[in-house]
């Protein structure tokens, strides 16, 4: 059976930045269960995974417009600490940030005086990523995975 919409895959997988730094993995683990054709993974990875069946090992390079999209530089700004509600910030925190119609995680980059820089590109925006990968099971999706919208995985539902 292949990977087409409305399937569910299982997949393990290993990813690397253009440097070869593994940045994510599923080894060791339980491998990753997806709907296929319901934005359950960025678009490069889906469309690398279309057509393939049990048993294949491939990779997959993802350019950053297929993945985690292009870094936005207007999405870095500087916010007065005082925004902060008087808690301690550090370099390398994330808060949620937005409004009831958008929410985003934000990174902070930066800590000077009374000043924070925050980030608001996803970590790998602007990455090519390079997934090496092997599926494990491909099977139909059952009407309740389709109608939520994703996989419920080995054992039922999980949410």
């Amino acid at each position: 059976m292949q990977i087409t919409n409305e399937k569910v895959a299982a997949i393990h997988y290993t990813l690397r930045n253009n440097s070869g730094e593994v940045l994510d993995s599923s080894a060791g683990r339980e491998p990753l269960y997806y709907l296929h054709g319901h934005g359950n993974l960025i678009p490069g990875m889906e469309a690398g995974l279309e057509g393939k069946v049990v048993g294949d090992k491939f990779s997959i390079v993802v350019n950053p417009e297929d993945g985690y999209g292009v870094r936005d530089e207007a999405a870095v700004q500087q916010v007065p600490m005082a925004a902060f509600g008087g808690n301690p910030v550090k370099e390398g925190m994330q808060f949620r940030a937005g409004n009831d119609q958008q929410q985003y995680i934000v990174t902070v980059t930066a800590v000077e005086g009374d000043m924070v820089t925050v980030d608001a590109n996803h970590p790998l925006a602007g990455v090519e990523l390079h997934f090496d990968v092997e599926v494990m099971e491909v099977r139909d999706a059952s009407g309740e995975e389709i109608a939520h919208g994703h996989a419920h995985g080995p054992g039922g539902h999980h949410h």
